[in-house]
């Protein structure tokens, strides 16, 4: 009797259910399903600071809140500059924008605030740090600049008023997310200095130098991904580490898609070999293409929920158009 991961999918409707076998200990089976049939997020009205482009939700539940930051912007594709909106609740589906919008901003008019991701607990919690909330974000000039990508921190209390953004911590960097344990600031991000992107890991001792390893944790090499990884996402759950990640899917690369991978050290991954394991659907014409730039926490109740953000079919003339969620299950069995 083999010692494994156990992952099985099936895609039934709007549930995907997945398990996964790695020799790497205990079984771990996941399930997700579309429990809304609306965006529980939209673009905002004409004028808004997000009436042409949203994406990258970063979601903290506190004190019986959802608080969800997210990139927005104005104008053509090519004349973007993201800043953060925020919107709460109190059940994870359904979404109140806040008034003092945008609630952050690079400061200069030209820098984008892109994929911004909390310090977390590894098992998701978001992990505040004398009171505070810490926040790294990727930054880069859409319009102006050279397509260099840098890694940022701002600190803030209550989640609406920020400090400006520190100087570059790193550079080429894209999508981080980082957990501390054992007092090390863990990160993993996309490379975006070498063609096609991959994901690299890097670790800390106050979240502020970083030490990358020199090769990268996790390349392109299953048939179904197609140009580049991007949007990691990490937690740990009883021992492992679990990644979610996203690449093209299809040759076209209209399409986007989300795989699972699993690691003992956080350094080396088993992905599942039938990725991906959540994808566009095809009935919500709001989301027929994309379904990434994801955030994922584990409920008080013991389940599980993905925000995405989500782009309509071709032309693209919204880089992004809406975000959703999806309620999932994921159970291990010594």
């Amino acid at each position: 009797m083999r010692s494994s991961h156990f992952y099985e999918m099936v895609m039934e409707h709007s549930v995907e259910s997945t398990s996964l076998y790695l020799d790497i200990g205990m079984p771990i089976s996941q399930s997700w399903s579309r429990d809304n049939e609306v965006p529980c997020l939209s673009l905002g009205p004409s004028g808004s600071f997000d009436d042409m482009h949203m994406f990258a939700p970063c979601v903290a539940y506190e004190n019986g809140i959802f608080s969800m930051w997210y990139c927005g912007a104005r104008g053509a594709v090519k004349e973007r500059v993201f800043r953060l909106g925020l919107a709460t609740g109190t059940d994870g589906i359904h979404f109140t924008k806040h008034p003092e919008a945008p609630v952050y901003d690079f400061g200069d008019g030209k820098h984008s605030v892109l994929t911004p991701t909390l310090l977390r607990d590894p098992a998701g919690p978001v992990l505040r740090e004398n009171g505070q909330l810490r926040m790294w974000f990727a930054s880069t000039d859409f319009v102006t600049g050279d397509g260099l990508h840098t890694l940022h921190e701002t600190t803030s209390l209550d989640g609406l008023t920020w400090e400006p953004p520190s100087n570059v911590q790193l550079e080429h960097v894209y999508a981080p997310t980082i957990i501390k344990e054992n007092n090390r600031y863990k990160m993993w991000y996309v490379d975006v200095s070498i063609d096609p992107w991959c994901i690299r890991y890097g670790e800390s001792t106050d979240g502020i130098r970083w030490a990358v390893q020199d090769t990268p944790v996790l390349q392109m090499d299953q048939p179904w991904e197609a140009g580049r990884l991007f949007y990691p996402t990490v937690l740990k759950l009883n021992g492992l580490y679990l990644m979610w990640y996203g690449s093209y899917h299809g040759p076209e690369k209209q399409k986007t898609a989300l795989g699972f991978a699993l690691s003992e050290d956080g350094l080396a991954w088993r992905k599942y070999p039938e990725n991906p394991v959540f994808e566009p659907d095809p009935t919500r014409e709001w989301e027929s293409h994309y379904t990434t730039s994801q955030s994922i926490l584990r409920l008080t109740d013991g389940s599980w929920r993905i925000w995405y953000a989500s782009r309509t079919k071709p032309p693209f003339v919204h880089k992004y158009f809406a975000v959703r969620t999806a309620r999932g299950h994921i159970i291990t069995n010594p």
